[in-house]
C-alpha cells in the first residue's frame, strides 16, 4: 500500500501546493528537509508572537510598525496552518473507520 501524499512546507513557482508520495517510512531526504523546515517555521513563529507582546505592550509603536507586525503574524499563522493540514493528512485512520466509513462522517460534520 503507498503512502498519502504529504503536502509540503513550501510553494511550487507559481504559488501552487507542492506534495511528496514516498515511502511510509519518511526517511528520504525531502522528507527530513520538509521537517526541517516546518521545525524553523513553528521555531519562527514563536519569535514573531514574543515580538508582537513586546511592540504591543509600547506606546510609542507606531502603525506602520504595526502593519508589518500584522503582515508577519499572518505569515506566521498561515504556515502553522499549512503544517497542521500536512500532519494531520498523515495521521493513521483506524480501522474500524476504514471499514464503516465513520471517518468520512465525521469530517462532514465538522
Amino acid at each position: 500500500m503507498s503512502a498519502r501524499p504529504r503536502l509540503l512546507p513550501w510553494s511550487g513557482p507559481a504559488g501552487q501546493r507542492c506534495y511528496l508520495v514516498s515511502d511510509a517510512d519518511s526517511e528520504g531526504y525531502l522528507s527530513k528537509l520538509a521537517d526541517e523546515m516546518e521545525a524553523v517555521q513553528l521555531q519562527m513563529g514563536t519569535e514573531v508572537i514574543g515580538h508582537a507582546r513586546l511592540m504591543l505592550g509600547d506606546r510609542k509603536t507606531d502603525t506602520r510598525e504595526l502593519r508589518y507586525l500584522s503582515n508577519r503574524l499572518i505569515e506566521a499563522l498561515q504556515d502553522a496552518l499549512r503544517i497542521a493540514e500536512s500532519r494531520g493528512g498523515r495521521l493513521p485512520v483506524p480501522k474500524e473507520a476504514e471499514s464503516d466509513g465513520s471517518a468520512q462522517t465525521e469530517e462532514r460534520a465538522e
